[in-house]
Parts: C-alpha cells; sequence; structure tokens
C-alpha cells in the first residue's frame, strides 16, 4: 500500500486540507450567545437611553455599521494569525458584531425602515437557530476522523511553539493526540508536543472558562437530588403554560395570525407530550427519561421560542433563559448517569 493511498479514501473536505476542529462546538455556542446578549443588551441600553442618534446633520451612524466593521475586525485576525488562540478573540469579536449587525435587521426588511418591526425578535432568533443547527450538521454528519484529531494535536502545537504550554492546554493536546490513535504522523507530533516548553500562565479564554464553570455548576446542582426533579418539574410546568397560551390565543384572540397561534399550540403540545412521556419513563429507567425530557426542552428552545419571540420579545427572553437552564441540568444529569454506568462493577 502506497503512503497516498489512505488519503485518497479520505472525504473530500479532507482531501481540500479541511478538518473540522473539535473544540468547534464551544467556539460557535460562544458565538451565538454571544450574538444574542450582544442584541438584548444593545435593545436594552437603546430603550434606557432614549434611543439616541449618533451624528447630526441628517447623518445616521447606524449601529449595523459597527457590526460589521467588528466582524471585519474578527476576520482580519483570523487571517492575520495562525493557531488556536486567534480564534477564541475572534468568537466574541464577530460575536459582538454580528449581534449589531442583526439587530437592525427590521431595518432591512421593511419599505418603511422599521426599527421596531414587530417580528424582528423571531426572525434573529431563527437565524440564531438556523445557524447553530447548520453548524451541528457539518460537525455531526459523519463521525470525526482520526486525522482530524491529529489536525487539532497539530494545531494546539502551533501556540505550544510561540508561547510554551500550560497545564491545561498540553492535556488538550494529549487528548486530540490520543483520539488520533496510530494514523501517520501520530508519532512526530508527539514528538513536537514533548518539545514544547511549560508555561505556567494560562492564555485567556473567557468563552472556555464560562463553559467550565456552567458544567461545572450543573454537575454541582444535581449532586442534591432534588435539583433535577424541581428541573423537571419547571420544565412540565413550563410546556403545560405554554399549550394553554396557545389554546386561549386560539380560542378568544382575534389579533394574533392563525399561524402563530397554531405554532404555540402544536410545539407547546410536542413538548408537554415528551415531558409526560419523560415522567412515566424515569421511574423505569432514568436515562431514557432524562432524554425524553431533553426532547421536550430542545422543541421548546428550537420551535416554541421562535413564535414566543414574535408574540412578545421580552417574555420570550426570560423563557429562553429558563429554558437554558434547564436544558444545562438536563444535560448534566444524563452526563452524571452516564458515568455512574461507565464506573459501575459489571456484573
Amino acid at each position: 500500500m502506497t503512503s497516498e493511498g489512505p488519503v485518497q479514501r479520505r472525504r473530500p473536505l479532507l482531501r481540500l486540507g479541511l478538518p473540522r476542529d473539535p473544540a468547534s462546538s464551544s467556539h460557535i455556542t460562544g458565538f451565538l450567545v454571544t450574538t444574542l446578549a450582544t442584541v438584548i443588551v444593545t435593545r436594552l441600553l437603546l430603550g434606557l437611553t432614549g434611543f439616541p442618534q449618533l451624528g447630526g446633520g441628517g447623518v445616521h451612524i447606524s449601529h449595523v455599521l459597527w457590526g460589521g466593521l467588528l466582524m471585519a475586525l474578527a476576520f482580519i485576525g483570523l487571517m492575520s494569525y495562525i493557531g488556536p488562540v486567534v480564534r477564541r478573540v475572534a468568537v466574541l469579536v464577530a460575536g459582538v458584531g454580528f449581534g449589531l449587525f442583526i439587530d437592525e435587521v427590521g431595518k432591512f426588511v421593511t419599505s418603511d425602515y422599521d426599527y421596531f418591526w414587530e417580528p424582528t425578535a423571531a426572525l434573529i432568533y431563527l437565524v440564531v437557530i438556523g445557524l447553530g443547527l447548520f453548524a451541528d450538521v457539518l460537525q455531526r454528519r459523519h463521525p470525526r476522523d482520526p486525522a482530524e484529531y491529529l489536525a487539532a494535536a497539530a494545531d494546539q502545537a502551533v501556540a505550544g511553539l510561540a508561547g510554551g504550554f500550560s497545564e491545561r492546554e498540553r492535556t488538550r493536546a494529549r487528548w486530540y493526540l490520543s483520539r488520533a490513535g496510530d494514523v501517520p504522523g501520530a508519532d512526530e507530533v508527539r514528538a513536537l508536543l514533548d518539545t514544547v516548553e511549560h508555561d505556567a500562565d494560562e492564555v485567556p479564554d473567557p468563552i472556555g472558562a464560562t463553559s467550565r464553570w456552567v458544567v461545572a455548576a450543573s454537575r454541582w446542582l444535581v449532586r442534591a437530588r432534588w435539583v433535577p426533579w424541581v428541573t423537571v418539574a419547571v420544565l412540565v410546568a413550563t410546556s403545560v403554560v405554554t399549550l394553554a397560551r396557545g389554546i386561549y390565543g386560539w380560542t378568544a384572540s382575534d389579533d394574533q395570525p392563525v399561524w402563530l397561534v397554531a405554532g404555540i399550540l402544536l410545539s407547546g403540545l410536542a413538548s408537554t407530550a415528551f415531558a409526560v412521556v419523560g415522567l412515566v419513563r424515569v421511574r423505569r429507567d432514568r436515562e431514557a427519561g432524562y432524554r425524553w425530557f431533553r426532547r421536550a426542552v430542545l422543541v421548546a428552545l428550537l420551535v416554541t421560542q421562535i413564535f414566543l419571540f414574535r408574540l412578545s420579545p421580552w417574555d420570550a427572553t426570560i423563557g429562553l433563559l429558563v429554558d437554558l437552564v434547564i436544558l444545562g441540568v438536563v444535560a448534566a444529569e444524563l452526563d452524571v448517569i452516564a458515568d455512574d454506568r461507565t464506573t459501575s462493577p459489571v456484573g
């Protein structure tokens, strides 16, 4: 077998030199969360300050321009530096920029340049959800190739060769390398990682630090056995309230479009049904039950919230935060269940 054989059998993107980044989920989540946070903070600050205009003499410097500038700066950074560190900075800069950009979408889809166009919040949320799902498809469409883990380990080495490895960065690079197995080049990358000097200072990583804090906090919470059950109770209650809201809108409201009320009603019904199935299953099989709870909250996040943002943006924002907390606790409980199953003696 020639050395070119395995390369020829790899997927087209790998043959083009486009391995997927194992850290991409963290980056994309950080980008999208920063985008939503920027929209919320921007609208809140503008409301508190009376929607001032920057400029004068007939000139208004819209914040969509600042958003475009920040996104351009993020791209310039990505094109100017190599390694994983610049991506962590670009995530935040581009997230703020895209948030400022998408916040003004109402002006550019209406004939009267209406910043306060009612469906704006729903459209913004739909765009964010669509980008997240698209990114998820890119990452999960195929199992990750060992060569992608090898490329990720080499990518970590890029930053290490320039500035050294902290203990966390070295551990991450070696974990990537362990997942690569014995693919060609693994020994060379291993030797390269061993030559990187130690650096006690951690490179600032706000997205990673936040992610680690959320995971740790969620796992700490689920150690109190009442927390998952309270979370499930809140999930069931919010699903029922959403369903009731849809029923009320269907029977009593003439002001809302039929498709909006139908969307709330059907998605609320699906979320409630999934939560009820979870309640039935959880007593016999905790893992199966919590998987149904996760389906219930994902329906709420990916479908119901779109309609709720169209109906009442600020109420939907509160609901979004509640759903995210529920999803975090449910995911942590599933992790704990998986750990218990892995560490339990067989037989």
